[in-house]
């Protein structure tokens, strides 16, 4: 399937896999590559060096293409960017801020910039600084979230850019690309569904808890500080929604989280970790290898699309 995207980015399949803080690391992002999609790794917080090394050892497992996720809030944000130019990275997507500041940089060395974002006003600035595509995140996605939902955010995105759209959050299968497809986007990311693939480092009890959910075992916490994430529920969500409901302070609130992401995902702690996942989960109910997935979504959505 041929799309503006693919072109960009020089994959055989419309699919990137989400730069997810823990997750995203050179197993997963090579194994996706391979599979004929664009795998990420996750900058997160790590420092520059972590994230050099990730991407040395991604690159021994492929020659296909992979990016790196920078997720601007970082403190290491500045020196990740600089390690993506020198190591010879080509495409690059942003989450959780502005990316004007590294434009310049990035397009000098020829790397395809794709901002994340979860409103109109902020797409057509990016393509304004010159952004070659678009992520349009709804809110049903795992992690940080906005408040549209993807069903109305990725058309009216669309609508308002002249760049390829690609379209996250609650997509896991053929039905949701096809879907997706027809609301304007050329491509799709993942993060949940290869969460639980073979090649993924995650901890099987945080594997299991994704893919025994329900369709409303998802949680939003963090709303009253403008910072909303999701995860799925358990002792620390429910500890958190209360502590917000006291009118605890944002850095009251951050603490309680300190650490829970890494606690879930290394440690397998599902009660009292931070066990990010989006509304799609209660849809994944298998383990595959990412090739196993890629191939079975893109049946089913050139099926769905008559192609």
């Amino acid at each position: 399937m041929k799309t503006r995207i693919t072109d960009l980015l020089g994959v055989k399949h419309p699919i990137i896999q989400g730069g997810m803080a823990w997750v995203a690391e050179h197993n997963l992002a090579a194994a996706v590559s391979e599979a004929g999609g664009l795998g990420l790794i996750g900058g997160a917080n790590a420092p520059g060096e972590v994230v050099r090394d990730e991407i040395r050892k991604a690159k021994a497992l492929t020659n296909q293409p992979i990016g790196v996720n920078v997720m601007l809030l970082s403190p290491h944000a500045e020196e990740v960017a600089k390690v993506i130019v020198e190591e010879g990275i080509k495409v690059v997507t942003t989450g959780a801020g502005n990316p004007e500041k590294y434009m310049e940089m990035w397009k000098a060395a020829g790397i395809k910039v794709i901002p994340v974002v979860a409103s109109v006003a902020l797409a057509k600035r990016m393509e304004r600084y010159g952004a070659d595509a678009i992520v349009a995140e709804g809110c049903e996605s795992g992690g940080h979230i906005g408040e549209q939902t993807t069903m109305t955010l990725v058309p009216q995105v669309v609508d308002a850019v002249s760049i390829p759209v690609i379209a996250a959050g609650g997509i896991g299968d053929g039905r949701g690309i096809a879907a997706t497809f027809m609301l304007g986007a050329e491509a799709v990311q993942i993060g949940t569904r290869f969460v639980v693939s073979k090649e993924s480092i995650v901890h099987d009890n945080y594997k299991q808890r994704i893919m025994k959910a329900k369709d409303i075992d998802s949680a939003v916490t963090g709303r009253n500080h403008g910072h909303p994430v999701r995860s799925l529920r358990n002792q620390m969500t429910r500890g958190y929604v209360k502590l917000e409901q006291e009118g605890k302070s944002f850095e009251e609130l951050e603490y309680l989280t300190l650490g829970t992401l890494r606690k879930a995902v290394l440690e397998g702690d599902v009660i009292n970790g931070t066990v990010m996942a989006g509304q799609i989960a209660g849809m994944v109910s298998k383990e595959q290898t990412c090739k196993e997935m890629i191939e079975e979504m893109m049946e089913q959505a050139e099926k769905l699309l008559g192609r």
